[in-house]
């Protein structure tokens, strides 16, 4: 008797071409946009809403390719997100370049889905900036990029407290939330500086005044906080304003290379690292340390990357870079404390806290989705989409150890050996 060749869904034909495309086997189930499905039953779905997705994917057989197709609406997941990006997390980051992936074994299938054409546009949302990396012109197009998406927006996803970095979580309590967290991060910084009534403290990438507020308020120091971002400095120093704090707190809108007031105290940079860039990093650090007094201290506390991929030769652009950081650099923690011990700091403690991050990120995503119709509506569906992908990967990266975040606390010595710090660690670090 002759053999029944089964009849082939459009669901099963993407799994074929996805699978061809990107060289493996799909860890999700695929819905197709006429309702078939494929795949294992009981994984998170990626629903592929319109034939662009795949063009996209195509083009662009990696993670950017595919985040175009989901902040462009064209994909979606449905299931546990986290669990999704977790199964597809490994074939993204080692997907193929596009010079080798065999598009000929799959033509066929590619005509009869109707699939081929030329490279779709990215998304809106897609950044790209001019001029000389790191440049100020450049640093500033990619410092407003992300910051200057509306205040409003970052309250919805950070909360009350408006700080927009790894929290410190000191308890498991029901009644211990995100706000507390921050709090207690806010005052481990503030703490592990020595904060003095009467002291001078630079807070650099100032962000929404948050820590700036913490330090003059809790600790009675004169604080100047410097930031590129114009949206940042407005809600920062209205915040000042209303908590009474104009006498102590000053706001700028500021480039750190023209930073000339000082010596401070002492410096905090949280945050701003990322965006500095390995290789400015040494000025940056030379920076500081021109700006703060014999015996001050900085406290930097920076995002790094625990293992350094091998370079590739045609390494495509990634997601954070085209949507969330544009021109972020993250450096592991060694190189950051060469580089600030050839500033002439002496490094006295590297605190990791990456558990913290994912924990942050996750309470992040869990007030985005909460508010989901209202942060569509104060940015764009695909501004949305951007950034619950973007905290929804990066808090599995912390998670699973792919990227890190430290606290690392130097003092500029007085060249006698004393360098005014505490004998024991618990002296500063709870």
């Amino acid at each position: 008797m002759p053999t029944t060749i089964p009849h082939q869904t459009t669901a099963s034909k993407l799994q074929s071409v996805l699978e061809a495309l990107l060289q493996t086997p799909l860890p999700v189930r695929i819905r197709a946009w006429d309702g078939s499905s494929a795949g294992p039953a009981d994984a998170p779905v990626l629903v592929i809403r319109h034939r662009r997705a795949l063009r996209r994917l195509m083009w662009q057989p990696n993670q950017l390719g595919l985040a175009r197709a989901y902040i462009a609406g064209e994909v979606d997941v449905e299931g546990d997100l986290y669990d999704a990006l977790n199964r597809l997390a490994a074939l993204l980051w080692r997907a193929p370049d596009i010079r080798d992936v065999p598009i000929r074994h799959v033509a066929g299938d590619l005509v009869r889905l109707g699939v081929l054409g030329t490279q779709p546009k990215p998304p809106p949302e897609e950044m790209v900036v001019a001029g000389a990396r790191h440049s100020r012109r450049r640093d500033r197009q990619a410092i407003s990029h992300h910051y200057d998406v509306g205040n409003d927006f970052y309250r919805l996803v950070l909360g009350p407290s408006m700080v927009y970095s790894c929290a410190y979580w000191l308890s498991d309590a029901p009644g211990y939330g995100l706000a507390d967290a921050q709090r207690d991060k806010l005052d481990l910084i503030c703490r592990k500086l020595g904060l003095k009534a009467g002291q001078r403290l630079l807070d650099v990438g100032c962000g929404w005044g948050s820590l700036a507020i913490h330090a003059a308020r809790e600790y009675g120091v004169q604080v100047v906080g410097i930031t590129l971002s114009t949206e940042q400095a407005e809600f920062a120093r209205k915040q000042v304003a209303e908590a009474g704090l104009t006498g102590q707190v000053e706001i700028r809108v500021e480039d750190y290379r023209d930073l000339d007031d000082g010596p401070y105290d002492a410096i905090s940079s949280v945050g701003m690292a990322e965006h500095v860039g390995t290789e400015p990093y040494a000025e940056y650090a030379a920076i500081l340390y021109a700006q703060l007094k014999p015996g001050g201290r900085l406290l930097n506390h920076q995002i790094s990357r625990l293992h350094l991929p091998p370079k590739q030769p045609h390494q495509a652009r990634s997601f954070i870079d085209a949507y969330v950081f544009p021109d972020g650099e993250l450096a592991p923690a060694g190189t950051t404390v060469t580089l600030l011990e050839q500033a002439g700091f002496e490094v006295r403690d590297v605190h990791m806290l990456r558990e913290h991050y994912g924990r942050t990120l996750r309470a992040w995503v869990t007030n985005l989705e909460a508010n989901w119709p209202a942060a569509v509506e104060l940015t764009s569906p695909g501004r949305a989409r951007v950034w619950r992908l973007y905290m929804a990967a990066s808090a599995l990266a912390f998670e699973q150890a792919r990227i890190g975040v430290n606290q690392i606390l130097a003092v500029k010595d007085h060249r006698d050996g004393v360098a005014n710090m505490p004998p024991t660690r618990s002296d500063y670090a709870v």
